[in-house]
């Protein structure tokens, strides 16, 4: 990275360039080697950080196409196409993602194809193959793998360690198991057990600082208080539906209606009623908004075909009146998306 901008030391040359956005960085990449080498080298990253540059990213992964994610810049409004997943699973799906350390993770998940490794049919198998994507290099990189294969399982980042609960390993069997990966070390280890399994895939969020894990038909949620004690069950009987956390708190999209959900009270926040057709969307929240993004509609009634969207509605919560906008459609990714996650850049 020698002599990057002239009359000035690489070091401060560097963090010039950890100013320029994201989405312009390959267009800084033509202007000479030393400028393409230092803006995929990591010590690019460090520098957004002291800077105070770092971007927020949405990462998209939809059914259509396969293994392909896409991020999506608020600012900019656009979508930025990745590489394409070099997972020997086709299609991989019901897979946990997170991201930390500027960095996005994807891990295990299986299949409606055919295993690469047993042969197995009908989505009958789970992986426990991690995978990293670091947006500075722009590659795919393999990571230590999970200590058990599971699908469909809770996956939350809590302070900047990534933990996984629940879910299905092999043969669709339900599994209690939990385990934490530290990024830094390279390493996961397991921790206390759920309390219960469900027949259900499980999701997880964090709130108040502690993972909270719920399984789809249950009241019961599963919080994680401590690491090393481990968890307690408690009945909040929060509404059933798509969720979101934005600025610490959590919303619920049910019945037409998006509810800020409390720990033992609930109340309308605004109509989602434009949503009711619509199945496998994600919903997410950024900042101060809410992202209902894809998913699919029909079939129904006399029409048969099914209708992939690409469609990205948003609500921003932080508005006195809560509105909701149409922004830039996803330009590959379409209908039902499997993984969805912030990234801190």
């Amino acid at each position: 990275m020698s002599g990057l901008i002239e009359g000035l030391p690489d070091a401060v040359a560097l963090r010039c360039l950890a100013l320029v956005p994201l989405h312009l960085h390959p267009k800084l990449e033509l202007v000479s080697h030393s400028w393409r080498a230092a803006i995929r080298s990591p010590e690019l990253f460090k520098a957004r950080r002291e800077v105070r540059s770092a971007e927020d990213f949405l990462c998209v992964c939809a059914f259509d196409p396969e293994n392909l994610w896409q991020l999506y810049d608020p600012l900019e409004d656009l979508w930025i196409s990745l590489p394409v997943l070099p997972s020997k699973i086709r299609q991989l799906a019901n897979f946990g993602v997170v991201s930390t350390a500027g960095k996005l993770f994807v891990l295990g998940g299986g299949s409606d194809a055919v295993d690469p490794l047993t042969g197995d049919h009908d989505g009958i198998f789970a992986t426990n193959e991690v995978w990293s994507y670091d947006p500075i290099t722009r590659q795919w990189t393999p990571r230590a793998s999970m200590l058990v294969p599971r699908a469909m399982f809770a996956c939350c980042v809590l302070d900047g360690k990534i933990v996984v609960a629940g879910g299905f390993t092999s043969c669709r069997e339900s599994i209690s198991k939990a385990e934490i990966y530290d990024p830094e070390t390279e390493e996961w280890v397991s921790i206390p057990d759920l309390y219960h399994t469900h027949n259900t895939a499980c999701s997880g969020v964090v709130i108040g600082g502690k993972v909270h894990v719920l399984h789809k038909g249950l009241s019961t949620v599963q919080v994680l208080d401590d690491v090393d004690l481990g968890w307690t069950v408690r009945d909040y009987s929060w509404l059933q539906g798509p969720v979101a956390v934005v600025q610490g708190a959590l919303y619920v999209m049910s019945d037409g209606l998006i509810f800020k959900q409390e720990i033992e009270a609930r109340k309308v926040l605004v109509s989602a009623s434009e949503f009711r057709r619509r199945i496998g969307f994600a919903m997410i929240g950024l900042g101060d908004d809410i992202y209902v993004i894809g998913g699919v509609i029909g079939p129904e009634y006399y029409n048969w075909d099914i209708l992939k969207l690409s469609d990205v509605n948003v609500l921003t919560i932080g508005s006195d009146r809560p509105v909701w906008r149409q922004v830039a459609s996803m330009t590959r990714c379409r209908g039902t998306i499997l993984g969805c996650t912030q990234l801190r850049i």
